[in-house]
């Protein structure tokens, strides 16, 4: 190990810069700055060199050549074990450098802005902060290279500990970070990019890089070792926890399709989820009502299921969850009575997420992946065609129009027995349509007569109406497309319900 005596510093990200710096010269380290972070540290006080004056060549092109110099990279890349890289630093007047403190300029953050133009993306390019980063880390067994202001505490502890110095382990670790770092961000340039002059909504190359975000303690089965990554801030995988004990591979599952569901909806609405599939759904002009309701559609199948909700969980709705046995919730908030009513169910997960919504739906498989669009089709009621003698009453659509949003979030072959703002019975995941239609008649707890019924793809055959309507249910709603549609169409005729054709279909695998 070396004292570290001369230090790189370039940040974007100001964050503790000031402390860490203060820090490292009051260790005695010559600190070597650019532009922004140069006069940052000066006006502080903080006696710091401009790369300008090391090189021998000012800045220029806007601030586009600054450390990009051999007086630079080369006190960078000498390796202090080698004996020609050392005298031929020392005959070209470079002195080494051993830590490199930068971070990049945020291009992320310019490239979420919609319609950010051309021009300001590539102006958002780092050129000069990856090549020092990569630099450093290539020679991390002399030069300490860190990137993010949440590891200045832990260095300083490291050299006051140890007189100035760093262990190789700690340098290694660093390095690693730098490759994750700068691979993370020229993947976002590139995806970005693509966007520019893209053909369409699908990339020609799919960059999948999240950090980890937490260890699991087990993934679907506990034999199978897992991990969670995302963005923090972003959907399920980077909502806030604010209680209950550490989230399972099948929580983040449930949670997630929960969520998806109750984004359906402009009112107060409410999921039910067990195995990614809603047991209870319900939308209403109160939160606790629409609970109420999700939950009597099965109480039996909710006990230990996971809740999503599109509205802040109030005082009422909390005092009636406090009430089964609910593993997680999803919801964009909590009222401080809610959260103290609900922190004495101890092991329950509470989970605070950013409405966030990806755009593009990712699967792998064996050897790769696949991706789609995100399904964010809404039922137009004006496009959709009555193929029946007899149209859907007032009552039929308002109840067709919430049992098809929720259709389109069970796995297929999907039913959905519905009225008004409330699921009667779900048949999910069945090999035959009819068989779902069974067994969402056979699971209501509540009344099926007088329901309607959507489906998420078209009947094959009549047999499936023909279910249905020997429980009662009085209209239909599916997307069409059978060779048999007229067949089908006639014995809804036959029957005396209305059949309603959106032409649009939403299978779930």
């Amino acid at each position: 190990m070396a004292k570290i005596s001369r230090v790189l510093l370039s940040v974007t990200d100001k964050t503790g810069i000031l402390e860490f710096a203060s820090a490292l010269a009051g260790m005695g380290a010559e600190l070597i700055s650019t532009g922004g972070t140069a006069r940052l540290l000066r006006d502080a006080g903080i006696p710091v060199a401009d790369v300008g004056d090391v090189t021998g060549f000012p800045e220029m092109l806007d601030g586009r050549v600054k450390t990009m110099h051999p007086k630079i990279a080369g006190g960078i890349l000498a390796m202090r074990a080698n004996a020609e890289h050392m005298a031929a630093i020392q005959a070209h007047g470079i002195a080494p450098i051993d830590m490199v403190v930068v971070n990049l300029y945020r291009f992320e953050d310019v490239a979420s802005k919609a319609g950010a133009p051309l021009a300001e993306l590539i102006e958002n390019i780092d050129i000069g902060g990856p090549t020092m980063l990569r630099a450093a880390a290539k020679n991390y067994q002399d030069v300490a290279v860190v990137t993010a202001p949440e590891d200045y505490p832990a260095i300083l502890e490291e050299l006051r500990a140890s007189g100035g110095e760093l262990s190789v382990d700690t340098k290694w670790r660093l390095a690693q970070k730098v490759f994750r770092t700068t691979a993370a961000y020229d993947s976002a340039i590139s995806a970005r990019l693509e966007q520019v002059a893209a053909a369409g909504p699908l990339p020609r190359d799919l960059a999948i890089r999240a950090p980890k975000l937490m260890d699991l303690r087990y993934g679907e089965n506990p034999h199978q070792a897992a991990a969670l990554y995302g963005r923090p801030g972003q959907g399920i995988a980077g909502a806030a926890q604010l209680q209950g004990k550490e989230l399972s591979y099948n929580n983040l599952v449930d949670l997630d399709a929960a969520w998806q569901l109750v984004g359906e909806f402009e009112r107060p609405a409410v999921a039910i989820v067990k195995h990614t599939n809603p047991c209870g759904c319900a939308e209403q002009d109160s939160l606790v009502y629409a609970y109420r309701q999700a939950l009597e559609a099965d109480p039996v199948s909710a006990y230990g299921g996971v809740i999503g909700f599109n509205r802040t969980v109030d005082e009422q709705t909390a005092r009636q969850i406090a009430k089964t046995f609910i593993e997680a919730i999803a919801a964009p908030g909590y009222s401080p009575e809610a959260l103290a009513i609900l922190a004495a169910k101890k092991n329950l997960r509470l989970m605070r997420v950013s409405t966030a919504a990806d755009s593009l739906v990712v699967k792998s498989i064996s050897g790769g992946y696949l991706a789609q669009t995100a399904d964010s089709v809404k039922l137009d009621r004006a496009a959709a065609v009555v193929k029946t003698l007899r149209a859907p009453s007032e009552a039929e659509w308002v109840a067709l129009e919430f049992g098809w949003k929720v259709a389109k979030h069970v796995k297929s072959n999907a039913i959905v027995y519905a009225r008004a703002g409330q699921t009667v019975g779900v048949g999910a995941g069945q090999m035959s349509r009819v068989d779902s239609v069974k067994l969402g008649a056979m699971k209501a707890v509540l009344p099926v007569a007088g329901t309607v019924v959507a489906s998420d793809a078209f009947f094959p055959f009549p047999d499936g109406v023909e279910e249905a309507v020997k429980h009662g249910a009085t209209a239909f709603i599916q997307p069409g497309g059978s060779v048999r549609d007229a067949e089908v169409v006639a014995t809804a005729d036959r029957l005396g319900v209305a059949m309603v054709f959106t032409g649009v279909r939403h299978f779930r695998h």
